[in-house]
């Protein structure tokens, strides 16, 4: 058996690389020939993603060691990959697979380092906090209180204690939504959904109550 060295088995590597970037969801999908690889590649490419997701955020989290920032980094890697394997039927081709795959790493990086920033945080998700005023004069002062004073209320009565706990913890207290889908033990898109109903609500209540105009079909000019 002849065995490859110098350029020739740069040569053989490299069109096995060609082969493996043209063929990435067929040897990811069936056992076989160059799965493994497939595998291998794949898991590489989103360690790069995470690793390079961490590097850019690493500036807003906490003092913490290395070991600790490589063990995020392989957790979201381990996790894209995942979530890649679990939807290779979803990919269209519009892309290339790599580009793809890595937004899967970026993704899950920046998941991870969002929740190692609230790791110890509490989220509070019961009380108002006092709004801010904005304004110059007496009477915008005025008017900008009054409509804090309206949107306050709104939440304490057009909303369900679920509503009113989504909407402070995302939209006061700027929990980001993956963090509070864990606190809560639900989805993101179930809040999602909260936060739409919950909106719809405070929107009633305020046009109701005068601070907002109504948008009734009426009113539409076509």
């Amino acid at each position: 058996m002849t065995s490859l060295d110098g350029p020739d088995l740069a040569d053989a590597d490299r069109v096995r690389t060609e082969f493996v970037q043209d063929n990435w969801v067929e040897l990811l999908s069936t056992p076989g020939p160059g799965h493994d690889d497939a595998l291998s590649r794949l898991h590489g490419l989103l360690l790069k993603a995470a690793g390079h997701q961490v590097s850019l955020m690493v500036g807003r989290m906490p003092a913490i060691g290395q070991a600790r920032r490589e063990d995020i980094v392989n957790q979201s890697a381990d996790e894209a990959m995942v979530a890649v394997l679990g939807k290779l039927s979803s990919f269209q081709g519009r892309s290339q697979f790599t580009t793809w795959a890595y937004k899967f790493g970026i993704l899950h990086a920046a998941v991870e380092v969002r929740r190692n920033l609230w790791r110890n945080r509490e989220v509070p998700l019961e009380s108002l906090p006092e709004p801010a005023v904005v304004g110059t004069s007496p009477e915008q002062l005025a008017e900008a209180a009054d409509l804090s004073h309206a949107v306050g209320t709104a939440i304490n009565q057009a909303l369900t204690t679920h509503q009113r706990r989504v909407v402070l913890a995302l939209l006061v207290d700027e929990v980001p939504i993956d963090v509070l889908a864990d606190r809560l033990g639900t989805t993101r898109n179930a809040l999602y959904k909260t936060l739409h109903d919950a909106r719809g609500r405070l929107r009633t209540h305020l046009t109701v109550a005068g601070y907002l105009a109504s948008t009734t079909a009426e009113e539409v000019i076509p």
